[in-house]
């Protein structure tokens, strides 16, 4: 096992541009077995891996956080690999030390000597790539990805129409985005053809005429949109907006349309959910 971990790095940093190869020089941490010494990175860590059962890396593996805590037993010196959610990769010389002069270290993205798969940062893969996808696109597809494996709901906000049921399963802030994770389920006997899925924001006007107004919002990002449910079919998508709120006079309508069809449904969405997603 020993083994394995000493060569984890070299085998990472294979797939690391070759520029990060050449010019990184690992920097060392120390540590002890009386104190923790915490490392904070730019993302959440998704893997932490030390090469010698001296050196002890913990981090929360149930629920993705930014820190983990480094403890070492007296010694050879070795390395320490971790992986943050979004690919980055971070390697690190880890020694012994008996008296430590620093506890928390602070680790910025520039530290990073690669990422699991090279992005258009890759001046190779860039030219080579038929569709360059920015790094706020990558965050959306990894998010969504990681969402819609996560069974985690918000509550149970459901409409059906002649087989049809549109659900929305959860709503998720993060950093500036609202994410809807929406499921279709097709029950029919006919596959349903998707026209249009909109969602707006719906506000009453005052006054002694009362009346509606609806404000379109367009989506930043939709990730495995289908345009086809297919008869006995359930399929899950997610939509990403630019996180709002929404007062007591208004709320959020979700319009699933069909495409020469008439089995379309009109949900409304509470403030309540708005105003308190995951």
């Amino acid at each position: 096992m020993l083994f394995i971990f000493a060569f984890t790095p070299r085998l990472c940093s294979a797939q690391a541009t070759a520029h990060a190869q050449t010019t990184h020089i690992l920097d060392t941490i120390y540590a002890n077995e009386t104190k923790n010494v915490a490392l904070f990175f730019p993302e959440p860590i998704r893997q932490g891996i030390t090469g010698s059962d001296n050196f002890v890396f913990t981090y929360n593996r149930e629920k993705e956080q930014y820190f983990g805590l480094l403890q070492a037993k007296p010694g050879k010196e070795s390395n320490l690999l971790v992986v943050n959610r979004n690919g980055s990769i971070f390697s690190y010389i880890v020694r012994y030390k008996k008296q430590l002069s620093k506890l928390n270290y602070f680790i910025p993205e520039s530290n990073s000597i690669g990422n699991e798969k090279p992005t258009v940062t890759d001046s190779i893969l860039a030219e080579s790539s038929e569709e360059q996808v920015d790094n706020r696109t990558y965050h959306y597809q990894k998010f969504c990805s990681y969402l819609l494996n996560r069974k985690q709901r918000i509550g149970r906000i459901k409409k059906r129409n002649e087989g049809i049921v549109l659900s929305v399963e959860n709503i998720v802030f993060d950093k500036e985005e609202l994410y809807f994770v929406i499921q279709i389920e097709n029950n029919s006997t006919l596959d349903y053809d998707l026209n249009f899925l909109n969602l707006s924001i719906e506000t009453r006007q005052k006054g002694k005429k009362k009346s509606l107004q609806r404000l379109y919002q367009e989506p930043i990002h939709k990730h495995s949109l289908p345009l086809k449910i297919a008869e006995s079919e359930t399929v899950r998508f997610v939509y990403v907006l630019p996180k709002f709120s929404l007062s007591n006079d208004r709320r959020a309508i979700l319009e699933l349309n069909e495409k020469d069809g008439e089995r379309n449904i009109e949900m409304k969405l509470s403030h309540k959910y708005i105003n308190n997603p995951n």
